[in-house]
């Protein structure tokens, strides 16, 4: 499988980004650090989403409730 990729458009061009690759390289190509970092973020975002959900009215969202688990199929 192969990493994700993103158009990032300017205004002169566009770009295609490898997301894994620039996070690695963000690391300065220490593997163990990109998937630590990454990790915290997610624990992080757990914890703001959790935070979230709990000042959340019902009516604020029509009913719609965040879920801590990405659905099997999302394959984004």
């Amino acid at each position: 499988m192969s990493a994700p990729h993103r158009k990032i458009e300017t205004e002169d061009n566009i770009e295609i980004v490898d997301e894994a690759a620039a996070a690695v390289a963000w690391h300065d190509g220490d593997k163990d650090a990109t998937i630590r970092t990454l990790l915290d973020d997610c624990k992080h975002l757990r914890r703001q989403m959790a935070l979230a959900e709990g000042s959340m009215s019902v009516g604020f969202a029509r009913g719609w409730r965040p879920s801590l688990e990405r659905p099997k199929d999302d394959q984004s």
